[in-house]
């Protein structure tokens, strides 16, 4: 019988204060009072139509992302918590996280969160640097984001700070000035990622002035050396963690484990007893308030199951068995054997004992790696 992936609920809470002109997700300027009471109960309505489809399994994390989730207040999420494990199984060692930014309202929360059952808390700080944060369009300056992480550091030793590198202007120096502050408070994980412009983003039209190849080659090679050295183990292409503290969450993910994703704009993935897996995609948030939740649902074809698996799987840093690619997709290895070779021949994967693994080079040069299982 094929064996059912692990199973996450992502929960998607679209409102911001402001929509960052690099912002990629789906979002809503928040205009006035939150429509807080009206969406938790769309919210969970959105759910037990999922939950017919993971034929009883626990839920081993729940990830409340955005828009900015800790605009709801604490009263909001301790509903929307005891309400959704009176619906689904939760493990009780379960991951639960609330993406956070880092300002007065909502730093303020943070204890009142972790009586709801929050353990990880995950705040999208981008840079301590005051006037880059201005250039990018933050809602906050240096201070706040030193506050906030001073705030969280009482109650949870659980925490992510979100950092990006390349941003308009930055220097070398600037980019590894955030890294020594951010690694001064000790969090239990750090997310370092590259400010990419997307084209249907308010900043994909500007002249950001970013900065070039050659100083984001130092960047991200001073910056990985440094957060290594402070003892922080790379364990995907932008995470870093101590020991035993990974994102449980996002492993789910990587390891292309099944997610219920509700709430309007957000995304899921369901795999069937017969091996199918679906996709599940929510309507924006004037439908999704109106009862009409999903916008598209689909089964993904073989040859895309392959290209999915690996996108994410590549991305970590430790070894792909070949076992757990034919439990997750329901497809033998023998269907892939002519593109690993090609993948071995260009020097971007090595295969060993029934595992894959990838190269330096093809860390390097993913896109170009991923290219052959999309051909």
């Amino acid at each position: 019988m094929f064996k059912l992936p692990p199973i996450s609920l992502y929960i998607h809470i679209p409102w911001c204060l402001k929509k960052c002109g690099y912002c990629n997700f789906y979002s809503k300027v928040k205009k006035s009072t939150l429509p807080e009471e009206e969406y938790i109960k769309h919210l969970l309505k959105d759910l037990e139509k999922d939950a017919i489809l993971i034929n009883q399994r626990t839920i081993k994390s729940i990830f409340i992302g955005g828009g900015t989730p800790s605009l709801l207040t604490s009263n909001g999420i301790k509903k929307l918590i005891k309400e959704i494990k009176k619906r689904i199984n939760i493990s009780h060692t379960a991951e639960i996280t609330i993406e956070a930014n880092p300002t007065t309202l909502e730093y303020k929360r943070f204890l009142n969160y972790k009586d709801s059952g929050i353990n990880r808390f995950s705040i999208g700080i981008q840079t301590f640097n005051s006037d880059l944060l201005k250039k990018i369009e933050r809602t906050y300056d240096k201070k706040e984001a030193i506050l906030a992480i001073e705030e969280i550091k009482k109650i949870n030793i659980n925490f992510n700070l979100d950092l990006m590198y390349g941003l308009p202007n930055q220097s070398l120096n600037d980019a590894l000035l955030d890294l020594k502050i951010a690694t001064k408070y000790n969090p239990s994980h750090i997310s370092w990622y590259q400010l990419t412009i997307e084209p249907n983003t308010i900043f994909y039209t500007k002249n950001l002035n970013l900065p070039n190849e050659k100083i984001i080659f130092q960047i991200l090679k001073q910056g990985d050396n440094f957060l290594k050295k402070s003892g922080y183990n790379k364990y995907e292409i932008s995470s870093y963690s101590r020991l035993n503290y990974e994102c449980k969450h996002n492993l789910n993910y990587w390891n292309f484990g099944d997610y219920i994703g509700i709430g309007s704009g957000a995304h899921g993935k369901i795999t069937k007893k017969n091996g199918d897996i679906i996709r599940t995609v929510k309507n924006n948030i004037d439908h999704f308030i109106n009862g009409n939740y999903l916008k598209k649902k689909f089964i993904v074809i073989k040859e895309e199951k392959c290209l999915e698996y690996f996108m994410n799987a590549f991305r970590l840093y430790q070894s792909i068995s070949q076992k757990q690619f034919e439990e997750r997709t329901n497809i033998n290895k023998s269907y892939i054997k002519d593109k690993i070779k090609k993948a071995i021949k260009e020097g971007y994967i090595k295969e060993k004992n029934n595992f894959w693994n990838t190269t330096k080079k093809g860390k390097k040069f993913l896109n170009s790696l991923l290219e052959i299982f999309l051909d």
